[in-house]
């Protein structure tokens, strides 16, 4: 899915939702939907999408160069609570 029609499905989903044809919880949904399977394809010819695990869970994705900036980047983003031990994490192109 490439950008625009990314964002034509989000609007879809924003319109729906004023018309009163969806409830914030259907609209919720469908927007990640939206942006899960955009970022699952993404694809550029420097970056990609990466999961990045620490320990049990889903982890989170990332786009970068490689999975050394992946792993980084997800360090980066980890929340101050979050203890994510770059040196043992998994990190998987999508």
């Amino acid at each position: 899915m490439d950008r625009i029609s990314a964002l034509r499905n989000v609007e879809d989903a924003i319109r729906a939702f004023e018309d009163g044809e969806a409830d914030l919880a259907d609209t919720e949904r469908r927007v990640a939907t939206v942006l899960r399977t955009y970022a699952t394809e993404f694809d550029s010819e420097d970056r990609r999408a990466y999961r990045v695990v620490d320990g049990p869970g889903e982890g989170r994705v990332v786009v970068a160069g490689t999975p050394a900036e992946a792993r980084e980047q997800a360090v980066l983003l980890a929340d101050a609570g979050d203890a994510v031990d770059a040196t043992d994490v998994t990190v998987e192109p999508l």
